[in-house]
């Protein structure tokens, strides 16, 4: 997909996997913006959660070129054990993580759609940050499992509806990687998580998620599916 005088859009671009992705993106000549709550240099503050803040990001990132890239890499993650789950938690993980990527998916669609198709009849590409945890759910990760497996359940239908449009629809599902959310662990707790990695044996790095993305991008066969980026993890009970 040519990314001269294209834009993209990549929510939770503040950190981690979204700001690597934005990053790369910007590095392949799109105009990016990156949307994320917390404000920063380059940062459109936003709230995945309601819907007039995505659309008007996107429409930012339209105004810059067509949009022919959106990357949903917004979300949290919580910890509860099923009896006594904190109810509230739930509600928070599945608003953000499947209500919020579903806005973004769904107000991207909508803005692809009225564009000018290139010369191979497609108008962009839409990438959903699912996880291994939507397979492999661990003791604690019930809400998050089940918002992660609702974003990869999501791909094929919306690849399917939105072929008419020329729209790819792919997900992602990350391993174990070196984001913010693992920088607080103490080292031997870091460690001890890259050694469950089979091969290569450490915590992904998130350039490798932007790698992917930039592949995903480039391959047009690549639609409708979920890809595993997790050195052949499959992770156990706890």
């Amino acid at each position: 997909m040519d990314a001269v005088e294209a834009s993209a859009l990549v929510t939770g671009a503040a950190s981690g996997l979204g700001a690597a992705t934005a990053t790369r993106l910007e590095r392949d000549g799109f105009t990016v913006v990156r949307l994320d709550r917390v404000a920063g240099v380059g940062i459109v503050a936003g709230d995945v959660t309601r819907p007039d803040e995505v659309r008007a990001a996107i429409e930012t990132a339209a105004a810059a070129g067509p949009l022919r890239v959106a990357v949903a890499c917004a979300g949290i993650a919580g910890v509860s054990r099923l009896v006594g789950h904190d109810l509230d938690l739930l509600r928070r993980t599945i608003e953000v993580n499947v209500f919020g990527t579903f806005t973004t998916l769904q107000a991207a669609a909508e803005t692809m759609a009225r564009q000018e198709p290139d010369l191979d009849g497609q108008r962009g590409v839409i990438i959903l940050a699912s996880s291994i945890a939507a397979y492999d759910g661990q003791i604690g990760q019930v809400a998050y499992s089940a918002s992660k497996g609702a974003v990869a359940a999501l791909v094929l239908p919306a690849a399917r509806d939105l072929a008419r449009a020329g729209i790819r629809v792919v997900g992602i599902a990350p391993g174990i990687f070196d984001t913010p959310l693992l920088a607080g662990l103490p080292e031997p707790a870091r460690a001890a998580l890259a050694a469950t990695v089979p091969n290569p044996p450490r915590l992904g790095r998130p350039e490798e998620f932007a790698a992917l993305v930039a592949a995903i991008v480039a391959n047009p066969m690549l639609n409708g599916d979920t890809i595993r980026l997790d050195a052949a993890l499959r992770m156990g009970p706890r």
